[in-house]
C-alpha cells in the first residue's frame, strides 16, 4: 500500500506535522496506530461506564451521583487528572477472574479547588458495590502518598460495602496500609471523609482517624457491624439509619462533623471548608481581603448579654457580632451542644473559635462537651491556625454518670490540648469562669497569650451560692434558726460576688490583661492576632507525649 502520510491520516494533527515529509514505501505501517488508537478510546469508555447502565440506573435511583459526577461537581471544572485508570484487581478465587472492571471500584487523582491541588479518591458503588480489594487500596495509596509528599489536602468519597469478602486477607490489608497513611498524615495534611452511601466495617475506621467526616441525610451510614449482624449476635432488631444514619454520628456518637441534605450541598460545604484551611502543616490558611472593617464595633453583644448572670444566651449570636461579616462556620453543631466550636476570619484570616454555650447545660463542660473542644483545638494548633476563646462557664458538669464515665480524664485531654498548644491563643471572659473549668478554658495559667475580661465577668472557685454554704456556714445557721434565711442568703451571696466574683483579682495578678468594654472584642482580639503573628514557641524536645485518652 503507498500513499502520503497526510492521506493516511487526512484531517489528523499528524497529518499536518508530516505533509512534507518524505513518502516512505512502508507507510502501512502507521495503520496499527489507529487501531491502538480506538484501543485506548474503549478503554477509557469501558471505564468511565463503571458497572454498567443498569448499576448507574439504580445509583441515580437510590438519589446518588456516580462516582465520577461526584468528582466533578467536587472540583473546579476541568481540573481532575485521573490516575490509574486501568487498574484491575488480581482475585482468581470464586471465578473473579471472569469478573474484572477497568478501575476496579475507586476512581482516583488529583484536580483543585479554588485553584488549590488536592487529591481525591472516589468510591464507585456500581462496581462490586464499591468493595475494597487489594488494587482498589493500592489505588487510594497512590494519591495518599502522592499528597503528603506534595503537602495538599485528601478527600475520601467514600460509598462502599466493605472489604471484597474474596480477597480474604488481602482486602483486610489494603484497608490497614490506608489506616497507616492516616496516620502518617494526621497534623501533616488536612484529611476529609465524605460519607455518600454505606460506610461499614473496616471501612469505618480510616474516617475516624480524618479531620472532619461529612454525611447526608437519608444515604449515609456507617457501622461496625450492620443490622443482620447485630440482630444474629444479640437479637437486636435495628435499622442502619437508627444504627449509624447521619443523625445518628452527628448527635449520638459524634463520629459526624457535618450533615448536609444531599449531596450536591455536601461537596460545595466540603469546598468551603477546604477554603478556610492551609494545605498542610508548613503553610498558612489563604486570607480574603478586608471587607469588614477591624475597628468595627460590636454593637450587639451588650444586647446579647443579659442583666441576670443567671439567664443564658446564645454564644453563637456573639460570635457572629466579633468575626468578620458575622459568618461562623460551625463544627459538630449537632453534638455536645453545650460548648460550640467553629472556623472564622477575622481581618480575613482564618481563626478557630471555642465557646462554652450557657444554653445549653449552663455551659457546663461534661464528657463529650471537652472531647469535642479538645480534638478541635489540637487540629487548629496542627494548622497554624490561631484560637479565639470565648468563656462562661460554670464548671465541670455534676453527677455520678459523668465521674463513673470519666470526666476526669476527658476534660483532661482539653486541659491538656490547650496547654500542648502553641499557636496564638486568645481569651474572652464573657461571665462565668468558674472551678477547674476557669483553668482549662485557655487561662492565662496554661499560657493563654492575651486573656481579656468584660466587666461582667465572674472569676472565682466557685458560683456564690455554693461558695456561701462554706464560708458563711455559722451566718447562714444563725439565720436559718431566726427565721430569716433567704434575706441572709441574698446578702452573702451579693457580698461574695461584690468580693470576688468580678474580674478585678484576676486583674490585679496579671491572670487577665485587660478588662474590656464588650464593644470593643473585635477591635482587640485583632489586634492582638496581629500582635502575635510572630509567636514562636517549642516545648521540651521529646518524641510525643500522653494524652489522657
Amino acid at each position: 500500500m503507498r500513499g502520503t502520510h497526510s492521506e493516511l491520516f487526512k484531517g489528523s494533527a499528524v497529518a499536518k506535522i508530516h505533509d512534507t515529509a518524505p513518502i516512505p514505501v512502508y507507510a502501512n505501517r502507521h495503520m496499527p496506530h489507529l487501531q491502538k488508537l480506538k484501543e485506548l478510546a474503549e478503554k477509557d469508555r469501558l471505564a468511565e461506564a463503571g458497572g454498567g447502565e443498569d448499576r448507574v440506573a439504580k445509583q441515580h435511583a437510590a438519589g446518588k451521583m456516580t462516582a465520577r459526577e461526584r468528582i466533578e461537581a467536587f472540583l473546579d471544572p476541568g481540573s481532575f487528572v485521573e490516575l490509574d485508570k486501568f487498574v484491575v484487581h488480581r482475585c482468581s478465587d470464586f471465578e473473579m477472574q471472569n469478573q474484572k472492571f477497568l478501575g476496579d471500584g475507586v476512581v482516583t487523582g488529583y484536580g483543585s479547588i479554588e485553584g488549590r491541588t488536592v487529591y481525591v479518591y472516589s468510591q464507585d458503588f456500581t462496581v462490586f458495590g464499591g468493595s475494597l480489594s487489594g488494587a482498589h487500596a493500592s489505588k487510594i495509596c497512590k494519591v495518599m502518598d502522592l499528597a503528603i509528599k506534595t503537602g495538599s489536602p485528601i478527600i475520601g468519597l467514600n460509598d462502599s460495602g466493605g472489604a471484597r469478602i474474596q480477597e480474604g486477607v488481602e482486602s483486610l490489608g489494603g484497608y490497614a496500609e490506608i489506616f497507616w497513611r492516616n496516620t502518617q498524615a494526621s497534623g501533616v495534611i488536612p484529611q476529609i471523609s465524605v460519607i455518600l452511601g454505606p460506610c461499614a466495617g473496616g471501612a469505618v475506621y480510616s474516617p475516624a482517624i480524618t479531620d472532619f467526616i461529612f454525611m447526608v441525610e437519608s444515604n449515609s451510614y456507617m457501622f461496625v457491624t450492620g443490622p443482620d449482624v447485630i440482630k444474629t449476635v444479640t437479637h437486636e432488631e435495628v435499622t442502619k439509619e437508627v444504627l449509624g444514619g447521619a443523625e445518628t454520628h452527628s448527635e449520638k456518637s459524634g463520629v459526624c462533623h457535618f450533615v448536609l441534605p444531599n449531596e450536591r450541598a455536601c461537596l460545595k460545604a466540603v469546598r468551603d471548608l477546604i477554603g478556610m484551611l492551609p494545605s498542610n502543616n508548613l503553610d498558612m490558611a489563604p486570607a480574603l481581603a478586608l471587607a469588614d472593617p477591624a475597628d468595627r464595633p460590636c454593637a450587639e453583644i451588650a444586647k446579647i448579654l443579659p442583666d441576670s448572670p443567671n439567664k443564658p444566651y446564645d454564644m453563637r449570636r456573639l460570635i457572629a457580632d466579633v468575626v468578620d461579616d458575622g459568618k461562623y462556620t460551625e463544627v459538630h453543631a449537632g453534638y455536645a451542644k453545650n460548648i460550640v466550636v467553629g472556623f472564622a476570619r477575622m481581618a480575613g484570616k482564618t481563626v478557630g473559635i471555642v465557646g462554652n454555650q450557657p444554653i445549653h447545660l449552663a455551659g457546663c463542660l461534661d464528657i463529650e462537651a471537652s472531647v469535642k473542644a479538645a480534638r478541635f483545638v489540637r487540629f487548629c494548633d496542627s494548622f497554624n491556625i490561631p484560637l479565639v476563646t470565648f468563656v462562661d462557664v460554670p464548671g465541670f458538669l455534676p453527677g455520678t454518670e459523668q465521674e463513673h464515665g470519666g470526666i476526669i480524664k476527658h476534660g483532661a485531654k482539653l486541659l491538656y490540648a490547650y496547654a500542648e498548644a502553641t499557636v496564638p491563643k486568645l481569651t474572652v471572659i464573657t461571665r462565668k469562669a468558674y472551678g477547674g473549668a476557669y483553668d482549662v478554658m485557655a487561662s492565662k495559667h496554661i499560657r493563654a497569650d492575651f486573656n481579656f475580661a468584660y466587666p461582667t465577668a465572674e472569676i472565682a472557685v466557685m458560683g456564690p451560692e455554693g461558695a456561701i454554704n462554706i464560708l458563711y456556714r455559722k451566718e447562714i445557721l444563725a439565720a436559718e434558726k431566726a427565721g430569716r434565711l433567704a434575706e441572709e442568703r441574698t446578702r452573702l451571696v451579693d457580698l461574695y460576688r461584690n468580693t470576688f466574683a468580678n474580674p478585678y483579682k484576676a486583674a490585679e495578678l496579671g491572670y487577665v490583661d485587660e478588662v474590656i468594654a464588650p464593644e470593643e472584642t473585635r477591635r482587640l482580639l485583632i489586634n492582638g492576632l496581629k500582635a502575635l503573628e510572630g509567636k514562636r514557641e517549642r516545648g521540651p524536645s521529646r518524641k510525643h507525649g500522653n494524652i489522657p485518652l
